[in-house]
């Protein structure tokens, strides 16, 4: 009897010897360069590292703020825990001045690291994946001529089971198959090119889908809250959120290109990805996400909400409506027809009636700052509210801006505004 603990011990590790030796990816040694890209001079390989290092918003996890740039150390915090942003600087200690392109290639296409660790889907594989050869040996070639900072990576923080190397090796089986973007030959070449920025390098869907208990993404773009950091990032596919297949392509372009458009501003976690990736893509790549995205399947989903009438009801909505007109009808107008692109119309804006009230609650608390870009190098802000106004009056005129002009979205509480109060700002 005393044997079977020992039985039991030696079973288990063996199965988790054969499922290792069953999930673990093999080395891949990718494809070749294409001619093309191999006859670049080297100047120009370079600089179209550096493109598609902005493209895909790399500096924004692989930087700490005032830390040296590409220098790792940024702590990305999960539901499951803590990631640590490694350094990509080419320092041969501690950097990745030790890797050669296939290497790069395998962290890129497959998530795995040149020593054969599994990368955590923080960094977004599952989205670069689809980046070609010659794209990803661009960014190689680009980051290795970065000047070497020696700066160790500090070690993850994540909670057991899921700092478990086995445990990511089976969540790869389930939800994560390397596959490099293929061109729809239906499609045109600028659909094709949006797509392949949208999916790939753009990983829009890392915040535009929503994820599963173990924090696998749907890869739909229909919309999800952004985990830990409490903001909502609208469907890309239904009318009643995002809506962008009722927009012209030259709108879509200017909000991608600038932060600002005649139908809304950015604001939140997407002001960030347009002040440091995306003003910085030209305008054909631009269009072409706007082509890709207004093509996107759109759902039709009218709002069926019917607006309680009870006096109650109707006294907060009208609280919320004095509240406006002593803050807001300045900017707004006293019909929520807005100045764009400075004051964003609120009358018809979807931003503010989706069924995840969190965005308009955390503007009016924290005030809502469009991005500094090229095109719009002085933006306009809207100051915070929240240390004027308390929860119940928020709610009030939250509920208010969710209502008028023809919005038609249930209220929110006093308890749902208290709810994303003090949460942190990024």
């Amino acid at each position: 009897m005393k044997k079977l603990p020992l039985v039991l011990i030696g079973s288990g590790l063996a199965l988790t010897a054969l499922l290792a030796l069953l999930l673990w990816p093999r080395d891949d040694a990718g494809p070749p360069p294409s001619p093309a890209a191999a006859a670049l001079p080297l100047q120009e390989r370079i600089a179209r590292g550096a493109y598609l290092a902005k493209a895909g918003d790399c500096m924004a996890c692989h930087t700490t703020r005032g830390g040296a740039a590409y220098a790792g150390g940024r702590a990305l915090q999960t539901p499951f825990g803590g990631v640590v942003s490694p350094n990509i600087t080419p320092d041969r200690e501690t950097g990745i001045g030790g890797w050669n392109a296939t290497d790069f290639w395998n962290a890129l296409h497959n998530g795995k690291s040149k020593d054969g660790r599994l990368l955590y889907p923080a960094f977004p594989y599952t989205n670069y994946t689809k980046v070609t050869r010659d794209d990803a040996d661009a960014l190689f070639t680009y980051f290795q001529s970065l000047a070497p900072v020696k700066q160790s990576n500090a070690a993850h923080s994540l909670r057991f089971p899921y700092n478990q190397q086995i445990m990511l090796a089976a969540w790869r089986a389930l939800y994560f198959k390397p596959a490099v973007y293929q061109p729809q030959a239906a499609q045109s070449l600028s659909w094709n090119r949006g797509a392949y920025l949208v999916e790939g390098l753009g990983h829009c869907s890392a915040c535009h889908s929503a994820r599963n208990s173990l924090g696998a993404s749907a890869d739909t773009l229909s919309g999800g809250m952004i985990p830990i950091l409490g903001w909502y990032a609208p469907s890309l596919t239904s009318d009643a959120e995002a809506g962008l297949g009722e927009w012209l392509p030259a709108h879509i372009s200017a909000l991608l290109k600038t932060g600002v458009s005649p139908r809304a501003t950015v604001f939140g976690p997407m002001a960030e990805v347009v002040r440091e990736s995306l003003q910085h893509l030209d305008d054909a790549d631009i269009g072409a996400m706007a082509v890709y995205l207004k093509s996107l399947p759109a759902r039709h989903e009218p709002s069926d909400y019917e607006r309680d009438k009870s006096p109650p009801a109707q006294a907060f909505l009208a609280a919320g409506a004095k509240l406006y007109e002593t803050h807001c009808v300045d900017c707004h107008g006293s019909g929520g027809a807005g100045l764009p692109p400075a004051y964003p119309p609120l009358a018809g804006n979807r931003a503010l009636t989706t069924d995840e009230a969190v965005n308009p609650i955390r503007i009016v608390l924290n005030g809502g700052f469009a991005p500094g870009t090229a095109g719009n190098p002085r933006p306009y802000g809207m100051p915070p509210f929240g240390h004027v106004l308390n929860d119940g009056e928020v709610a009030a005129v939250v509920s208010y801006l969710r209502s008028a002009w023809g919005n038609n979205a249930p209220p929110v509480s006093g308890q749902d505004v208290n709810r994303y109060r003090n949460i942190p700002l990024d």
